[in-house]
């Protein structure tokens, strides 16, 4: 049974869904802003994960994850760019798809923005209001966190503990220094909406609460996020949610590990501050890592611990991925010979078990993938032995399977250390006549690093060419 270590309660608990076998989750979003970073990136990948595990163990999941559309950091980008903010943010919501798409992170079920929600924003202010758990002064409406008894049972911290902090606007109109803001009246130059407090715009905390109780209810199962979400912004929305509605908010609340950089937090003033598309493109990186590469790293570390972001950490990944390529393209070969090994189905019985084992002790990633290790191992000694064309297929279906659930091993098209996405080659038979073609006429002139090439380009395609003794070649899918 899946079991997740659950922040509210402090310890690993058994998942358990409000309704049987369907599971809804959010998971709080980038601000829209600038580029996305290596600290989003294993965010996404988590929570994509999980997402995907729970649908492989037999769940419906209702997935929502949001886009903060209108914030401080917002309009001083746009400001200082001459823009208007929606042209800003438009800009990195289509940058944001562009770098999980690379890392095959998929689309949440539903990806709301905060300002196609003003009305239930607004509406939920007006309940909290009405409830007496929030009061309105000179146009702003601020949540009273000492009319909400239980506040601070997610973060642990006693409300007499705390004081006006970083994060925390020091305003004397405020009952208490850690009321937040629900509204903010508008100024000059600044995106508003109209309130029955005024023009203004929304805080935000209730921007989270309002979105995920639209899509998901009142109560749901799972709510996620970074670790630096917990305080204030996880225990605000429990505060209001619960406070508006009189129901639990969410029942799991699940937060991953911070992203250092050889082993220092990153941070832009210590200059280890890497984007996703900067690891791309930054030459010494750009010949090694593809998005799979860079997934099978993050999922190298625990997502509850922290996460050392390094150069060697990325060749490792990119060898161990080499291995399982390797393998794969052995298992495509002809059959050396007929000897069947029955032991085959019982090696990937008892990885799948292993492998579940490990997914359903808080996700352990780490340990999911050393036994993907061992199964390479077992297959390969296997292939020494001898495997039919019906055991390779079951092999390579059994590592596809699995690694679905991690989101690897899901490129058929794909030769490893060449960066090509999934149906980048989709050769016609009339186009892969054309390239057998110009491949006998380099090896006539004994060009082979071009004939080479074209097989390995062939060989993405799922192309295998046998070589014939007169100097012709013919091949097969």
């Amino acid at each position: 049974m899946l079991t997740l270590f659950n922040t509210l309660t402090g310890k690993q608990d058994p998942f358990e869904s409000l309704e049987p076998n369907k599971a809804r989750m959010y998971v709080c979003g980038v601000t829209v802003y600038d580029y996305c970073h290596i600290g989003h990136a294993r965010s996404a990948l988590v929570f994509d994960v999980l997402r995907r595990y729970l649908e492989y163990s037999g769940y419906e999941v209702s997935f929502v994850k949001n886009f903060t559309d209108v914030d401080d950091k917002i309009i001083k980008r746009a400001n200082e760019q001459g823009v208007s903010c929606e042209a800003v943010t438009a800009k990195y919501i289509n940058a944001y798809y562009e770098d999980m798409g690379k890392l095959g992170i998929a689309p949440a079920t539903k990806e709301p923005k905060a300002t196609d929600h003003i009305t239930d924003i607004v509406a939920m202010t007006e309940t909290l209001v009405k409830k007496g758990l929030a009061y309105h002064v000179d146009g702003d409406v601020y949540f009273q966190v000492d009319k909400y008894p239980a506040y601070g049972r997610l973060s642990k911290r006693k409300l007499e503990d705390l004081q006006a902090g970083a994060r925390v606007e020091v305003d004397e109109r405020k009952h208490h220094p850690v009321d937040f803001a629900l509204w903010k009246r508008s100024k000059a130059g600044e995106p508003s909406w109209p309130s029955p407090w005024g023009p203004g715009r929304p805080g935000w905390h209730i921007e989270c609460s309002a979105m995920s109780i639209k899509h998901l209810g009142e109560t749901f199962d799972i709510h996620g996020g970074g670790m630096d979400l917990i305080f204030p912004h996880h225990e605000n929305e429990i505060a209001q949610s619960c406070g508006a509605t009189g129901k639990e908010f969410a029942r799991y609340w699940i937060h991953n590990g911070f992203v250092q950089v050889n082993q220092e937090k990153m941070s832009k003033s210590l200059g280890n501050f890497f984007t996703i598309r900067e690891i791309f493109e930054k030459s010494k990186w750009s010949q090694d890592v593809t998005g799979e590469v860079l997934r099978y790293f993050l999922l190298s570390t625990h997502y509850h611990g922290p996460l050392d972001f390094s150069d060697q950490g990325l060749h490792e990944a990119k060898q161990a991925l080499e291995g399982f390529y390797g393998l794969f393209n052995r298992l495509r070969e002809p059959e050396s010979n007929t000897v069947a090994d029955r032991n085959l189905v019982s090696v990937i019985d008892r990885a799948r078990e292993a492998f579940q084992k490990a997914m359903d002790d808080d996700l352990n990633t780490p340990v999911a993938v050393s036994e993907l290790q061992k199964l390479r191992y077992d297959v390969n000694k296997l292939l020494e032995v001898g495997l039919s064309t019906g055991e390779r297929q079951q092999a390579r279906e059994a590592f596809r399977l699995v690694g679905s659930v991690l989101g690897l091993f899901q490129l058929d098209r794909w030769e490893y250390g060449a960066k090509l996405e999934p149906g980048q080659y989709q050769l016609s038979s009339t186009e892969v006549d054309a390239k057998l073609v110009e491949r006998n006429e380099a090896r006539k002139r004994k060009d082979f690093r071009k004939a080479d090439e074209i097989r390995r380009l062939l060989a993405a395609d799922g192309i295998t060419i046998e070589d014939k003794p007169d100097g012709t070649s013919r091949w097969k899918r």
